[in-house]
């Protein structure tokens, strides 16, 4: 039974940076996530005047409390979002002139919810040229803290950034959420927060988070649990099992939600504190399901979808058009080049499957990826069920697993054909 080691967490890799670089003391963080995402964030943080010490097992990151160490930087954030998000907030605590710019994919993402926020918030902060989108200038003057209204129905991270900076504030911050997607993630940076020494309390929909800063630990990087959906779901579409050690009942990340559609598809599922389980059972149920608290995994199930034995609808996940693409389209796009049928709406997406008598047969061609990571890694699992299908842009995986086709193959050759 092949034993996948899954690669460090890129949600909690970059939240540990922003908690380490903000604590009081060194902080040291094991197994982070090694990729163009997390590297990105570490490089940022340098341009900052942090130190960040890097070890193949760990990295070891000088805190600063009052902020970044020089006085004007110029960050590039590459496509990183959570490095494109994260890292103004960081910054604009502390006092000094600085610029972040970032990649074409992330300067069409959206910013502005975030952004008008730290203006309430009296941060002095312009777009450089299209409003809500990097490049920008932040120049600070620390913030002091208050009550402050935010929309974070695109982006859970808009939430994120405001709760990680709260005991950076003078005051403290009362954050109101008029909307909120992918909920767990911010159950992941409340747990960390509280590892490094911050309680954050709800009232509803408002999130008080006290002043008076962060303490440095030693903090342990979990498994992904976004990469991990890859290797579940080829278990379940090839008959085959797998195990992921790590990412267990104690697991933060919500994304592991995944196995539990992999289990009313018909896959078996078991999950302890060392790990979880997934075997196939030889047969996919059609299901209808809402992934908005675990969208990222979209694009998994979607690649799946075509070998289930009735319709596959996935819902509420309108937030998966501004990620490094529009995900819905471009999985409608891949699976139609397979002679799959798709319809999707503003919201949703309805795979009706192939591998059944009478319908069209899957057949291989290139699948375009937009650049994005996760369109690659997830029809590499169709990719298991229909020869011949290549990318246009393989390398883009780097952004969060730089040897996903290596580790891909290896569990290939274990799994059935």
């Amino acid at each position: 039974m092949p034993v996948v080691d899954i690669p460090g967490s890129k949600s909690i890799t970059a939240r540990a940076l922003f908690l380490a670089a903000a604590a009081d003391g060194v902080t040291t963080l094991r197994r982070p996530l090694r990729s163009d995402d997390t590297e990105g964030f570490a490089e940022g943080l340098t341009r900052l005047g942090y130190r960040v010490g890097r070890s193949p097992d760990a990295w070891q990151i000088d805190g600063r409390p009052e902020g970044p160490a020089v006085a004007e930087a110029d960050v590039y954030c590459r496509d990183g979002a959570t490095t494109a998000r994260f890292l103004p907030t960081l910054a604009a605590a502390g006092h000094g002139s600085f610029r972040f710019d970032a990649s074409p994919q992330m300067r069409r993402r959206p910013l502005l919810p975030l952004t008008r926020a730290l203006r309430d918030l009296g941060v002095d902060l312009r777009h450089e040229e299209a409003e809500g989108h990097h490049p920008l200038r932040i120049e600070a003057s620390g913030v002091e803290g208050g009550e402050v209204v935010l929309d974070a129905g695109q982006s859970s991270q808009y939430l994120t950034a405001l709760l990680l900076l709260g005991p950076l504030t003078r005051k403290g911050l009362r954050i109101r959420v008029t909307d909120l997607v992918s909920a767990p993630y911010v159950e992941i940076t409340i747990a960390m927060m509280r590892e490094f020494g911050v309680e954050v309390r709800t009232e509803g929909s408002v999130y008080v988070v006290p002043s008076g800063g962060y303490r440095a630990t030693t903090y342990g990087i979990e498994p992904d649990a976004s990469t991990a959906s890859y290797v579940f779901a080829a278990a379940a579409v090839t008959g085959g099992e797998v195990t992921v050690p790590g990412l267990g009942t104690g697991a933060l990340q919500g994304d592991l939600g995944f196995v539990d559609v992999l289990r009313r598809m018909g896959a078996e599922v078991e999950t302890d504190a060392h790990g979880t389980r997934v075997r196939g059972t030889g047969g996919l149920r059609g299901l209808t399901v809402n992934m908005r608290d675990i969208s990222d995994t979209m694009p998994t199930l979607a690649a799946i979808a075509p070998f289930a034995s009735g319709p596959v609808r996935i819902e509420d996940v309108g937030n998966t058009r501004v990620k490094e693409c529009d995900r819905l389209e471009a999985c409608a796009e891949g699976l139609r080049r397979l002679g799959v049928e798709v319809a999707t709406g503003d919201d949703w997406i309805e795979i009706r499957p192939s591998d059944v008598p009478g319908a069209t047969p899957v057949t291989g061609t290139e699948i375009k990826s937009y650049g994005d990571h996760r369109i690659v890694m997830s029809f590499a699992v169709t990719g298991l069920r229909v020869p011949g299908i290549s990318f246009d842009d393989p390398g883009c995986v780097r952004k969060t697993f730089p040897g996903f086709h290596e580790a891909f193959a290896a569990l290939r050759a274990q799994l059935p054909e």
